[in-house]
């Protein structure tokens, strides 16, 4: 008998948003900015996303988001283009 297969963890859009900014390189004043919140906030973010996926920083967070299905490369391509425009 095969256990059940465990459910990917969940994020919020918030928490999604600051880490597709972060898988593109960004920095936490630079996604507080841009998403028209603190540093502090965006800290807190992680810290939240850290403790939902398991993660013990930020690469490993994206790493992470990527198995999981919260961070596709669709989403990288249109953020990395929007940043060099």
């Amino acid at each position: 008998m095969t256990s059940p297969a465990l459910a990917p963890p969940t994020l919020t859009l918030r928490q999604r948003q600051v880490l597709n900014l972060v898988a593109a390189g960004h920095t936490s004043t630079q996604i507080g900015r841009q998403l028209g919140i603190g540093a502090t906030t965006v800290q807190r973010h992680l810290h939240n996303i850290y403790d939902e996926l398991g993660a013990h920083d930020r690469a490993h967070a994206v790493a992470l988001a990527i198995h999981y299905g919260h961070i596709t490369l669709a989403e990288l391509a249109r953020i990395a283009s929007k940043d060099a425009a």
